[in-house]
């Protein structure tokens, strides 16, 4: 980023200038600095932007890479301070990714970036080998390729151990060890890793020739976070009478929803024809099964997974343990009682 803007003197105007006048000549020109140039065209595409926002926002507090820092500190302070940490550590990234993103388009150029193997997703490579050349893209390459290992990696250990002790041990097996040495959960384990490892691969490969922009998949990710998790945790946070059934209700409620608005969106299916690059953006194309209009369902499948949390503890016949939720309240705001383990 100190590259980028030390090429244009530490000046943003030349920067977005560059950029605008790159993108102007390019084969299909563009007004790259137009308000509304993505999202303003119709009042859907304004609609599909506040979805977009509002899973960018809120999914924020949902993501793992948050949530993660409350269990590797000591005390409340030391989590509050590594949130903040992380929030601006988060923040800041965005806004080097405007910075490289206009770099890539004035140094680099539209043509060149949309003929490459990846095309969108290959800007961020071709600016580091228009800086530094093959030096600078193979260092570039080599820590994308160890943070995309070390994500894939946790998030599949994560999902196959919650898997083979969530669902196989509490939910088949109904919390009935038959095998002491947990040899059955390790294999069921790796067999989830296995399946999740090739599912995912498989996916990657149809987003790849669907030429789906990272940042785009991204936000959707931020959309099922912000339905998944964060109503659960303002619910428990916040309300005293909150359930467990309504904790059930809101999590597997927006995660449904959000999964299935995505299925039956133009991400999937569906998508005009994009004149630049000539093919249609969905996943699936040749098929259209969509009938939810926008990209991003974070505007519809947010406020459900509120409601059903809402309904879910309503229609409970659990009483709410208010002993609990005050040892909850004081724990999340001094931290007493959250240093050491202690009986549940």
């Amino acid at each position: 980023t100190v590259w980028v803007l030390a090429k244009f003197g530490f000046n943003l105007s030349s920067l977005f200038g560059s950029a605008a006048e790159s993108s102007a000549a390019a084969a299909t020109p563009r007004d790259v600095l137009a308000p509304g140039a993505q999202y303003g065209a119709t009042a859907l595409s304004q609609f599909d932007f506040v979805s977009l926002g509002l899973a960018l926002v809120l999914g924020t507090a949902g993501l793992p890479h948050v949530l993660m820092r409350f269990y590797t500190v000591p005390t409340a302070k030391d989590a509050r301070k590594s949130v903040v940490w992380a929030i601006w550590l988060i923040g800041v990234f965005y806004l080097f990714s405007l910075i490289l993103g206009y770099g890539a388009g004035a140094l680099v150029g539209a043509d060149r970036i949309l003929a490459s193997p990846g095309a969108v997703n290959s800007a961020a490579p071709l600016l580091a080998f228009e800086l530094g050349g093959t030096a600078l893209l193979g260092i570039i390459s080599a820590v994308a390729f160890a943070t995309i290992l070390a994500v894939v990696a946790g998030l599949t250990i994560t999902a196959s151990a919650s898997f083979a002790h969530d669902i196989y041990a509490s939910v088949i097996k109904k919390g009935v060890k038959t095998d002491t040495s947990g040899v059955n959960e390790v294999k069921v384990a790796r067999i989830t890793a296995v399946v999740i490892g090739a599912v995912s691969i498989v996916l990657g490969i149809l987003a790849l020739q669907a030429g789906l922009n990272i940042a785009f998949l991204v936000a959707l990710a931020f959309a099922i976070a912000a339905s998944a998790n964060l109503p659960t945790i303002l619910y428990t946070l916040f309300w005293k009478n909150f359930t467990t059934q309504g904790a059930v209700w809101s999590i597997y409620g927006g995660l449904i929803v959000c999964v299935g608005l995505i299925i039956f969106s133009p991400v999937v299916s569906g998508a005009p024809v994009n004149p630049v690059t000539g093919l249609s953006p969905s996943i699936f194309k040749g098929v259209d099964f969509q009938w939810f209009p926008l990209n991003n369902p974070g505007i519809v499948s947010i406020p459900v997974s509120f409601f059903l949390g809402w309904l879910g503890t309503k229609l409970s016949k659990e009483r709410p343990n208010v002993e609990k939720y005050g040892e909850l309240e004081v724990r999340s705001l001094t931290g007493v009682g959250a240093e050491k383990a202690i009986y549940h």
